[in-house]
């Protein structure tokens, strides 16, 4: 990558991420974990997480389908932001792995690379506009503090022109890195690049 940028320990330069435990055999997989890692991702063969998870189809299964609805809803809000909720998310949650995939893909929606060294350093200040400032603050509430999220941070959402269905588009986008995180920061670790 060209001029990769880091900061913070965060980096958005592609990583790999090795499994702590055994990962699935393909040459002993079922059918049906082939038949659910084909759904998952296009690269699911060849990475430990899903190769991890494999292990337990079915679950596997209600996890790739629902991350794909909300992330890839055609509709609500834009792929930029979700990815932005993400990002956040990633970084508050300390997912380096995460992290570096939602900035990729939040510069490739967005077209805003400045925005991610900011984001790395310090999520609370990283805001360029007020509604860059209320999808993070509402991140970053989900994510430290999920009861302490009130109304405020919807009405700040509103007034920066966010409708009901992008609201929970954000909602969903937000909880679901919550979990994401978590799971991969206890299975196993980012490699970074040499």
């Amino acid at each position: 990558m060209k001029n990769p940028i880091r900061a913070n320990g965060f980096t958005n330069e592609v990583l790999g991420w090795k499994a702590w435990l055994k990962v699935l055999d393909l040459k002993q997989a079922t059918s049906e974990q082939i038949a659910v890692l084909e759904e998952s991702h296009p690269k699911a063969k060849t990475m430990d997480y899903y190769l991890l998870l494999a292990h337990q189809p079915e679950i596997l299964h209600h996890r790739s389908q629902t991350y794909n609805e909300i992330m890839y809803a055609p509709e609500g809000l834009s792929r930029a932001e979700r990815e932005l909720g993400a990002l956040t998310v990633s970084q508050i949650n300390g997912c380096v792995y995460c992290a570096s995939v939602h900035s990729q893909r939040f510069v490739m929606a967005s077209k805003r690379p400045e925005l991610v060294q900011p984001i790395f350093e310090n999520p609370r200040t990283a805001a360029e506009t007020a509604r860059d400032a209320a999808i993070i603050d509402l991140a970053i509430a989900l994510t430290e503090q999920p009861g302490t999220l009130n109304p405020q941070y919807i009405e700040n959402l509103k007034a920066t022109g966010l409708d009901e269905l992008e609201i929970l588009d954000l909602i969903q986008a937000v909880s679901i890195f919550g979990w994401a995180n978590r799971l991969m920061l206890n299975l196993g670790e980012a490699i970074l690049p040499e």
